[in-house]
């Protein structure tokens, strides 16, 4: 080979390692949370599934699922998902099973089901589970379904998705009040990235059943439109439990109601035991980076008289569209930071400041 071409060879190499190297260092959850190995693995398709958009496949999946958790394999067993669309009504998981699917694969909910859930985010299934990633899914729900809902879970990875649903976009639970409370197990090291989404209700949302705690919560690059509440962490008297530890960043939202929200006063009780004197704490949540376009009201950041929420700090918050609308907050401390419009006195204060200096 003549040297020069081999100089020149060189040189387009030399090139790209600079967007090798940009390339690597793009965050992701691959690895952190390995699939676990099944020694069986068995397709949708062989218990009559169709993945034409069209075709209802409830009773494939109920089949399918009834199989795994009865025969129970040794090893457990992988139920896999060819690409295509696959329409289903509400179905639950068991233990000792993978839902694995292909690129390509939409687990679709069936309009006429009022019950119908996301199968694999959805409450009840993503009740309690530990060590799950979701990486590059198209997951959509009806107008009727409920959301996304992460409930008592630990080590779960959502990125490089799209979602769109009937309810809350993503909402990180654990626990109902006094059951949530007996039960006390958390939601803790979960992580949501590079999701983008729509709905008439919260983008996303931590609460409002959040008796078992709730912590370690990373979500950044998000983008938002056509949704009722951008950020939405809520809780109320009676719940216990903590929020804490909480970190949103770089969410781009277009066509919102209203941006950002935290709260202390959402949400039903499932019965009269509850205890008045459960009151939750909120403490540590940085909210940075964000942009909104035709925001219709910046905000509201509302604690609980006798449990103030505290170190909340919003920095690089800009909302346009806004009007004359004002911020609203009560029973809060923190502080913010390049914030448009201006924020609440609130979060002004210089002490408060110090302790948000290191999330900004």
């Amino acid at each position: 080979m003549p040297l020069l071409l081999v100089l020149a060879f060189l040189a387009a190499l030399l090139s790209s390692l600079p967007q090798c190297r940009a390339a690597e260092a793009v965050p992701t959850c691959a690895g952190i949370v390995p699939m676990r190995w099944r020694r069986e693995v068995v397709s949708i398709t062989e218990f009559g599934a169709v993945g034409d958009g069209k075709t209802l496949n409830t009773w494939s999946f109920h089949k399918a699922i009834y199989r795994i958790q009865h025969l129970r394999k040794r090893g457990g067993t992988l139920l896999y998902i060819p690409p295509g669309v696959w329409l289903t009504g509400s179905f639950d998981l068991t233990s000792h099973m993978t839902l694995y699917l292909a690129r390509g694969a939409v687990i679709k909910a069936a309009q006429a089901s009022v019950n119908s859930f996301l199968c694999f985010l959805q409450s009840p299934i993503c009740k309690f589970i530990r060590d799950l990633k979701v990486h590059d899914k198209e997951m959509l729900t009806t107008a009727c379904s409920s959301e996304s809902g992460l409930g008592s879970s630990s080590n779960v990875c959502i990125e490089d998705s799209f979602v769109a649903t009937g309810d809350d976009l993503v909402a990180v639970k654990s626990g109902w009040d006094e059951y949530g409370i007996a039960y006390g197990r958390p939601s803790s090291g979960i992580t949501v990235r590079r999701l983008t989404g729509s709905s008439p209700f919260s983008g996303i949302a931590i609460g409002s059943e959040t008796s078992g705690g709730v912590e370690n919560v990373l979500v950044e690059n998000i983008k938002l439109y056509d949704v009722g509440i951008g950020i939405h962490i809520k809780t109320n008297v009676g719940r216990g439990g903590y929020i804490r530890n909480i970190t949103i960043s770089d969410v781009n939202m277009n066509n919102v109601r209203k941006a950002i929200r935290i709260a202390g006063d959402v949400g039903d009780h499932p019965d009269e035991n509850f205890d008045p004197n459960a009151v939750p704490t909120v403490d540590g949540v940085t909210i940075k980076n964000v942009w909104g376009e035709e925001v219709e009201q910046p905000g509201s950041i509302e604690g609980i008289k006798n449990s103030p929420f505290t170190r909340v700090c919003l920095s690089n918050v800009k909302l346009w569209g806004v009007g004359a609308s004002p911020w609203k907050c009560t029973d809060v401390t923190g502080a913010a930071l390049g914030v448009n419009p201006g924020p609440c006195p609130q979060l002004t204060s210089s002490f408060a400041m110090s302790y948000c200096s290191n999330d900004f």
